[in-house]
């Protein structure tokens, strides 16, 4: 994968100024890299995946993916790093959904034969902004950084680094670009309970989350390993999780988002 000059972004960091931080739920966290730094990096690689991957033309599901998006981030504080969120949908048949420091959502069109109600679907656009707010990408590679596991990012720059496709997966996209880097069992239930809160404070319907992971574990055919053998939880644990929290969460007051294809 080629990089323009343009693009091509050096992280410097120096383990002098490693700042321990707390997540959104106040977990301890230890951060290495600035907001624009992530932020630089983020819009980097995601200018680099509208280049490379077929973007959906069909406007209704843009117009679709995007009310489900906005109804979320409309309701966020504006973020110290970027301007503004954006989403681009992707014309894949995966699974999957992400999203990147700097506020960039990629959609895939597959997601849609599983996450089939806008509630559905904003369970897990909440769960990918939840990664971002709650800084997982910089966890992740200050974690690598600090382990030494090949994940050079310090004075790396991106463009035609050896440590490139490590980079596209510490941020999230392991699974595009065949490397296998997933966020812990610990970010992915942060994130879900942190997507959970956002979804519901946007008048969509948490329970949803339920029945989307119901589907998930129908459409994975009973394929995932068990849950000591993977970073992410299981379907079971998933499931009872988010049952758990969307229990607690009241009744939205507002207007519910009225998002159709």
């Amino acid at each position: 994968m080629h990089v323009s000059a343009r693009f091509i972004i050096p992280l410097t960091v120096s383990l002098t100024l490693t700042a321990c931080s707390s997540s959104p739920t106040g977990r301890n966290q230890l951060i290495l890299f600035s907001d624009s730094q992530m932020s630089q990096l983020g819009a980097q690689s995601f200018e680099e995946m509208k280049q490379q991957q077929p973007i959906s033309k069909d406007q209704n599901i843009n117009r679709y993916v995007q009310c489900v998006t906005q109804s979320i981030t409309s309701t966020l504080p504006k973020q110290p790093d970027f301007e503004q969120w954006e989403v681009v949908v992707f014309e894949s048949d995966q699974v999957n959904a992400f999203a990147l420091p700097g506020g960039k959502i990629g959609v895939y069109t597959g997601l849609l034969n599983v996450a089939v109600t806008q509630d559905q679907l904003a369970t897990v656009i909440g769960h990918e902004i939840a990664h971002v707010l709650a800084d997982h990408s910089n966890e992740r590679m200050s974690q690598s950084q600090i382990a030494n596991t090949g994940l050079q990012i310090t004075n790396v720059a991106l463009g035609g680094s050896e440590y490139q496709d490590m980079t596209m997966a510490a941020l999230g996209l392991g699974v595009q670009y065949g490397v296998i880097l997933p966020y812990g069992r610990t970010q992915e239930s942060e994130a879900d309970i942190i997507g959970l809160e956002l979804m519901a404070a946007s008048g969509f319907d948490p329970s949803q989350s339920v029945q989307l992971w119901q589907n998930m574990a129908k459409a994975s055919g009973g394929s995932q390993p068990p849950e000591l053998l993977s970073t992410h939880p299981s379907h079971s644990t998933r499931i009872s999780d988010l049952q758990a929290k969307a229990s607690t969460l009241p009744q939205y007051q507002g207007s519910k988002p009225n998002c159709k294809i």
